[in-house]
């Protein structure tokens, strides 16, 4: 199976100055947009909303907390306002793999194409349970 790797940008929703760009790996299996806590510093001040129990892929439980606001905006997609999960990541070779989550791309608008291993533009949103009367 391929990986999925798109550019990001995410700014403090108050403080736009303070922001982080880096790639990001598509993970339709996590919910948030995932960063590792030792980014955290980067994005000034953050409200801490929540600490959430995880169950990563291994089945281990770890926790992390839900910060924000933020703006986060995929490359090539509309920027949107909402959370991030910061947990405790340990760097591979030296370099953190942060994920994007489904809720932040529904809220992109962004779809998964697995074939072409890229993010492409969903063109309507999914509201099916109502219908024109």
């Amino acid at each position: 199976m391929g990986r999925i790797v798109a550019p990001v940008k995410i700014s403090n929703a108050i403080d736009r100055e303070q922001k982080i760009l880096c790639d990001a790996l598509v993970d339709t299996g996590a919910s948030y947009m995932v960063l590792p806590i030792a980014w955290r510093q980067k994005l000034g001040v953050l409200e801490k909303i929540d600490t959430i129990e995880l169950e990563l892929s291994d089945q281990s439980i770890k926790t992390g907390d839900i910060c924000g606001p933020v703006m986060i905006q995929l490359e090539g997609f509309r920027p949107v306002f909402s959370e991030v999960l910061f947990i405790d990541m340990k760097p591979e070779n030296g370099m953190y793999e942060p994920l994007i989550g489904y809720i932040i791309l529904e809220q992109c608008q962004a779809g998964v194409d697995m074939l072409g291993h890229r993010l492409v533009h969903v063109k309507t949103m999914d509201l099916k349970k109502f219908s024109r009367r």
